[in-house]
């Protein structure tokens, strides 16, 4: 994935807006039923889409997965505290983080932690395997601390769209 801080992005206009809030929810939606909703055309809102994807607005068109229902039970978000705050040590970090199958978001992040991930595993064996992979043989993570959720509250991905 492109750096999105160096990236030229493009200036959304009230139709944009419009087309993200209905994509975000359901991107199945059908492009003649967003072109009503927006009062555009079919195909000025196919271009639009194709403008919003090539220049990473939308960065990728995905199902979102029940943990449940594919027996991920385990939800943990884990603080990591690397060793020291160097380029090098962070890039590592970053990129052993991103390879990791087992972690769905990963942030890099201020206030004395230095990531916060979301991991899912379908059991706490598992989940201690992902520890010891990622945190407790890695000589570059001083610390780490898992919390692990009861409930799921809300877990979404729809962006608020001014």
């Amino acid at each position: 994935m492109a750096d999105r801080a160096s990236s030229p992005g493009r200036n959304l206009d009230s139709f944009d807006r419009a087309i993200l809030r209905i994509v975000q929810r359901d991107n199945k939606t059908p492009q003649r039923s967003i072109a009503e909703a927006v009062n555009l055309s079919t195909a000025a809102v196919q271009r639009r889409i194709a403008a919003m994807e090539k220049a990473g607005i939308i960065l990728r068109n995905v199902a979102i997965v029940d943990p449940d229902a594919i027996s991920l039970a385990i939800t943990a978000i884990v603080e990591v505290h690397l060793v020291d705050e160097r380029s090098a040590t962070v890039d590592r970090a970053k990129a052993l983080f991103r390879a990791a199958p087992e972690v769905q978001q990963c942030y890099y992040v201020t206030g004395g932690t230095s990531f916060v991930l979301v991991i899912h595993s379908p059991d706490m064996r598992s989940y201690e395997a992902v520890t010891r992979r990622l945190f407790a043989e890695n000589e570059s993570v001083a610390s780490f601390r898992s919390l692990l959720a009861l409930d799921r509250v809300k877990a979404d991905m729809e962006m608020v769209i001014p």
